[in-house]
């Protein structure tokens, strides 16, 4: 018989088609067809980092409390609980008369030590010039500097006096030191105040840090991997970490190890108080299997993925998932095997099958 060309056959099968009379398609024409459908991937076991989770509490890392360290009556109050604070921004302010009369008073005593100086230098020029052609005894000329030097002394304790009284009057403006909200706000409008006296907390939100208690079970491999994984609540995505710390000694209550996780700054939806999960690096796993997380579909109370089975078909199939091992990926307890092809989109399986199912309906 003679072979007729592949494009007569390929009109001829349409032409077929069209009129009704459709055949079905061979397991690997159909196989082809998903894979030029459908996004697919090989399961595979890998050896994965072995996690432990524990709960961890957020906390600022720039924290403090602003105190008077001057005594006074507050005179404004420019911020409250909840308001934002910028760097460098006076945040209350003391009523600075007596710190004022001190700067003037201090003033007052700079220009007499001035003075006295000038006139202790000048008078000893002139003794000097008297005392070189020997006109003068010894005697005068000693003194003469014996008196400068004491003019100079008295004028420097002046300065140090006048610097003092001026940091007494930067004391009644209390600046930020940092941006960040202010939680507590300690003195009222009106209220008198000593040095040490709390005025306002605040914490900035731009770094965080997790403290965890770690188990004395656990610290050894911990301390020995130095990895870890900080998870917000409700979020599959990790937090960028900066560094570990260890504390060198336990809790004598709990045998526990506070361990300190630094946070790349910027982590939105993150305050001081909440509670994160961090999973610690404690050695790794030979022959996990695991399966992107977008591939996971979750019908009711049903959890599985779509494996392409013996005929080239998505097939749903449940699995039983065990933990994440990084933001991605997920690892499977049963279900799937190595080796094994699942669909890397569920949603694009399931319309791809209910399409298949129709065609053979409409055989």
């Amino acid at each position: 018989m003679k072979m007729l060309p592949k494009w007569v056959l390929i009109v001829g099968l349409s032409a077929l088609s069209a009129c009704g009379k459709a055949e079905q398609q061979p397991a690997a024409a159909t196989d082809a067809s998903v894979k030029s459908t459908l996004q697919t991937v090989k399961v595979d076991a890998i050896g994965t980092p072995e996690l432990h989770y524990l709960d961890g509490h957020v906390e600022a890392v720039n924290e403090s409390t602003l105190s008077a360290q001057t005594s006074g009556v507050i005179e404004k109050l420019f911020y409250d609980v909840d308001d934002y604070v910028e760097p460098g921004k006076v945040i209350a302010r003391i009523k600075s008369k007596n710190q004022q009369a001190g700067v003037a008073q201090a003033q007052a005593s700079l220009d007499e030590a001035q003075a006295r100086f000038t006139e202790a230098q000048t008078d000893f020029k002139r003794i000097s010039d008297i005392y070189a052609k020997r006109l003068v005894p010894k005697a005068d000329y000693d003194t003469s500097q014996a008196s400068l030097r004491a003019a100079e002394a008295r004028l420097a304790a002046a300065k140090a006096q006048m610097t003092q009284a001026g940091e007494e009057l930067g004391y009644t403006s209390l600046i930020a030191p940092f941006g960040g909200i202010v939680t507590k706000r300690h003195v009222q409008l009106g209220e008198a105040v000593n040095p040490g006296t709390p005025i306002m907390t605040g914490i900035s939100l731009d770094q965080m840090r997790v403290v965890v208690e770690v188990p004395q079970r656990l610290i050894g491999k911990v301390r020995q991997e130095k990895k870890a994984f900080v998870f917000q609540d409700g979020s599959n995505k990790s937090l960028v970490v900066k560094s570990l710390t260890f504390f060198p000694y336990a809790d004598p209550k709990t045998n526990a190890f506070k361990v300190r996780i630094d946070l790349a700054e910027g982590a939105k939806d993150l305050f001081p108080g909440m509670f994160v999960k961090v999973a610690f690096v404690i050695g790794e796993q030979q022959g996990v299997v695991s399966v992107p997380e977008r591939a996971v579909v979750v019908r009711s109370e049903v959890i599985g993925v779509y494996i392409i089975n013996a005929e080239g078909l998505p097939a749903l199939r449940q699995i039983r998932l065990g933990k994440k091992l990084d933001e991605n990926t997920i690892s499977v307890l049963a279900g799937v095997d190595a080796g094994e092809t699942i669909a890397l989109d569920p949603v694009q399986a399931a319309i791809f099958l209910k399409q298949q199912e129709g065609v053979k309906h409409d055989e």
